[in-house]
């Protein structure tokens, strides 16, 4: 059999044939480039990916700070809001003692007055009774003229004592 009635030349003509066709049209060039083209968005990719993680630890180192600071302020808020609530406390206290001392005082000083008006008026009725049991007395013992100048006069000593 000759060479060029063999199936397998003919498979080989066309195979050289597909493979000059392929290399004419630049077909290794153009496979070359894409892949280059895609080995490149590849590594923006990788890069634009490496930049975003950067930013989000950034974001996260950032975040944990102010968290720690809003804790701490948290803490220094509470611990004065518990400081200042003490403070009202004692002074809470200590005006109430005040108020009460003020009060006890009031009602001391009213009871002295009530004791001192009730010593007056004690006072007074003695007086006044003293005055009657005199005139009664000096009544039935002395008349007259001389009755109502004792009177009078032993009225004026024990008003003047008294008083």
């Amino acid at each position: 059999m000759s060479f060029f009635a063999q199936p397998e030349t003919w498979v080989l003509v066309s195979f050289l044939l597909f493979i000059a066709l392929v290399i004419y049209l630049k077909v290794p060039g153009m496979v070359t480039k894409a892949l280059d083209d895609r080995a490149d968005q590849i590594a923006k990719e990788l890069e634009e990916a490496q930049k975003l993680r950067e930013e989000a630890q950034a974001l996260l180192a950032d975040y944990q700070r102010r968290q720690r600071d809003a804790e701490q302020e948290a803490e220094a808020i509470v611990t004065q809001a518990m400081s200042e609530a003490e403070n009202f406390a004692e002074e809470a206290r200590a005006k109430l003692e005040e108020s009460l001392e003020r009060r006890t005082k009031l009602a001391e000083d009213k009871i002295d007055q009530a004791e001192a008006q009730a010593l007056k008026d004690v006072r007074a009725a003695a007086v006044d009774l003293s005055i009657a049991a005199a005139e009664k007395l000096i009544a039935q013992e002395v008349g007259g003229k001389k009755a109502e100048a004792l009177i009078e006069q032993s009225i004026k000593d024990v008003q003047a004592k008294l008083n």
